[in-house]
């Protein structure tokens, strides 16, 4: 009856520097940009990975983001990398902050940065 999660959506404060982020940087493809006329709604976007999906909100004035860690809701998303060292020196390059450097958790490793609203979003070397 269910076959996936189909997207993940988020709501972000800066448009232009989010889809940047997550296309420039994160290598994430625009499959689709869509100009709102229901207000607050501005825009909604939808940037894929190769078979994930997220979108994007762009909405007038949005609350700031609630940075408590363990507050109810969705937590983050996490990124599968190949090479977890090869990830950290290039984001470093790209000027993204590494908000938990890696470490070792049992058969993988786990590091974590945030995107431009300070959303986090996890890295994990599998095996």
């Amino acid at each position: 009856m269910f076959k996936r999660i189909d997207h993940i959506e988020i709501t972000t404060g800066n448009l232009e520097k989010t889809i940047s982020f997550y296309t420039d940087i994160l290598g994430f493809k625009i499959k689709q940009r869509n100009k709102m006329d229901r207000p607050p709604l501005e825009e909604i976007d939808y940037l894929t990975l190769g078979d994930t999906m997220i979108e994007v909100l762009s909405v007038k004035e949005p609350a700031p983001l609630a940075i408590q860690q363990w507050q109810v809701g969705y937590r983050m998303m996490a990124l599968e990398v190949e090479n977890m060292d090869e990830a950290i020196e290039y984001l470093k390059s790209k000027g993204v902050e590494i908000s938990q450097q890696p470490r070792a958790t049992g058969a993988s490793k786990r590091a974590e940065i945030k995107d431009p609203d300070g959303r986090s979003i996890e890295l994990r070397q599998w095996g």
